[in-house]
């Protein structure tokens, strides 16, 4: 009885091109996917040495467009003839 037992490893095709290329493919993923959370996690300030030792915000001028005098008397009776219908 013992000598009918094969203890012989199983015999595992070789992986294809394509299932290396998906398994690696995949470990690049994670990796990129890691590099992600910890650049979250521990941001890197960037000091600019150059230009004084702080950073100064651009300040943007808004213009505020004037608002149009009220609407012509036609529109207005317009919209009034349409309440009333």
């Amino acid at each position: 009885m013992a000598a009918e037992l094969n203890f012989s490893p199983p015999e595992v095709p070789e992986p294809t091109f394509l299932e290396n290329l998906l398994r690696y493919g995949l470990f690049l993923g994670a990796i990129f996917q890691l590099i992600c959370v910890l650049a979250i996690i521990f941001p890197i300030s960037k000091s600019h040495e150059g230009e004084g030792g702080h950073f100064e915000p651009r300040k943007f001028e808004v213009t505020k467009k004037p608002k149009g005098a009220a609407p012509p008397q036609s529109k207005k009776s317009k919209k009034e003839t349409k309440k009333k219908r």
